[in-house]
C-alpha cells in the first residue's frame, strides 16, 4: 500500500481497458460465474443416508472468486474474516480470494474470471468513461487514508514545503494534479517540485537514496515506518482538498453479475459486511485471522495496522460500505475540470448501495 500500491490510475487503466475489450471469460467459463449450480464434485460434503434409506444432500456452495488489488493487507481483513469465520458459507458461498496477477482485478471482473474485485474510485472513474461495465458496490474505507509522506528530517510540514524537493511516483498525470490541488491553496508552486518515476521501488529504500517524499497509505507504509522507528510527516489529501476525499479502495462487480445473479451479490455483501464489522469490533482477533490466513505477512505489522485501520472502515457512515453520490461526483468533476477526463462522469451509474444489508 505504498507508492506502488496507490491506485492504478491512467497507466494501469489502459491495461484494464485493453484486456477488458478482449476478455473471453475463459478463466470462469459458462455456468460457475455467480449463482449457477456447481459442477459435480464441488459439493462441500457427501450425501448422508437417512433411516429411510434416502439421502439428504447438504447444501452445495456457489463458487465465487474475488480478486484483490494487491498483495493481502489490512484493507482486505474483512474478506478473510468472512471466509475463515464461515460467514460466506452461511450465505451459501464458497469464496476464493486471489491476487490479481498481471491482468489486474478490474480486468478479471470485467471478463468474468472473478465475480468480485477490489479497485479504487480513480480507476473506476476512468473505466466507466470508456464504457467498461464495472460497478462499485461498497466502500471498504469511508475516507481517503492516503497522502504525501516524507521522513521527518526532510522538514515537509505543509504542502508549500514540497517546493525544491524530489517526489517519487509512478508517472501518472493525476499525481501532479493532486499535488497542485493541495499546494495552490498553501501558496505553493508545483512546478518547483522535481518529479521522478520510481515505479515499484520500496518506499524506505527510495527515501534514503533518490527522493524526499512519496504518496502512501498510512495504514500500511506509515505504520511500518512507526515500527521501524522512522517516523514520517504525513499530509493527508483529504485534509487539504475535499475533492480528494474519495473512496479507496472499493469492492466491485460487473453489470452482468448484477443483472444475472443479484442474489449472489447480495449474499456476498451480507457476509462481507459481517466480516468487516467483526474487524471493526475485534481488531486484535481480526489481525490474527489475517496473519493465520496469510502467514507470509509480518504479524506485528498486521496487528498495528489493524488497530489503526479498524475504526476507519465505517468511520462516520451510517453503515459499513455506504457510498455517497457527491463523493463520486466531486472527484470526477475535479478530474474533468483539469482535462484529465474526456467527458463528465455519470456518477450515479458508477456505484450502488442497493446490495448492502440494511442494518449492522
Amino acid at each position: 500500500m505504498g507508492v506502488k500500491k496507490v491506485l492504478p490510475l491512467l497507466l494501469s487503466s489502459m491495461l484494464v481497458l485493453v484486456m477488458a475489450g478482449c476478455g473471453n471469460g475463459n478463466g470462469n467459463p459458462g455456468g460457475n460465474a455467480g449463482g449457477s449450480t456447481p459442477a459435480a464434485g464441488n459439493s462441500t460434503a457427501a450425501p448422508e443416508a437417512t433411516a429411510a434409506g434416502t439421502t439428504n444432500a447438504p447444501k452445495e456452495l456457489t463458487p465465487v472468486k474475488i480478486a484483490l488489488d494487491w498483495t493481502p493487507n489490512t484493507n482486505h481483513t474483512g474478506l478473510y474474516t468472512a471466509k475463515e469465520l464461515g460467514y460466506y458459507a452461511e450465505e451459501g458461498l464458497d469464496v476464493e480470494i486471489v491476487q490479481p496477477g498481471s491482468a489486474g482485478s478490474d480486468t478479471m471482473v470485467t471478463s468474468g474470471e472473478a465475480q468480485f474485485g477490489i479497485s479504487a474510485q480513480e480507476a473506476l472513474t476512468l473505466a466507466r468513461l470508456q464504457d467498461v461495465p464495472l460497478v462499485s458496490i461498497a466502500a471498504i474505507i469511508q475516507h481517503n487514508t492516503s497522502g504525501f509522506a516524507a521522513p521527518k528530517d526532510r522538514n515537509i510540514k505543509t504542502p508549500k514545503d514540497f517546493e525544491g524537493k524530489t517526489y517519487g511516483g509512478w508517472g501518472s498525470p493525476a499525481e501532479e494534479a493532486a499535488m497542485k490541488a493541495i499546494m495552490d491553496p498553501d501558496g505553493g508552486d508545483v512546478s518547483k517540485v522535481k518529479l521522478v518515476n520510481i515505479g515499484e521501488a520500496d518506499f524506505f529504500t527510495a527515501v534514503k537514496r533518490d527522493i524526499d517524499f512519496a504518496w502512501i497509505f498510512y495504514a500500511w507504509t506509515g505504520i511500518e515506518a512507526e515500527l521501524r522507528g522512522e517516523p514520517l510527516d504525513m499530509l493527508y489529501l483529504k485534509d487539504y482538498a475535499p475533492q480528494l476525499d474519495y473512496y479507496t479502495p472499493v469492492l466491485t462487480t460487473s453489470e452482468k453479475e448484477i443483472a444475472e445473479h443479484p442474489e449472489v451479490v447480495k449474499a456476498f455483501l451480507k457476509a462481507t459486511s459481517k466480516g468487516y464489522q467483526y474487524a471493526i469490533d475485534n481488531p486484535e482477533e481480526a489481525a490474527t485471522v489475517l496473519s493465520d490466513a496469510v502467514p507470509d505477512l509480518d504479524p506485528e505489522l498486521v496487528l498495528a495496522s489493524q488497530k489503526w485501520l479498524s475504526p476507519k472502515y465505517k468511520d462516520d457512515a451510517a453503515r459499513w460500505g455506504e457510498q455517497k453520490l457527491e463523493i463520486w461526483q466531486n472527484y470526477a468533476d475535479w478530474m474533468y475540470g483539469l482535462k484529465l477526463l474526456d467527458k463528465p462522469l455519470d456518477a450515479a451509474s458508477t456505484f450502488t448501495n442497493e446490495f448492502l444489508p440494511e442494518g449492522q
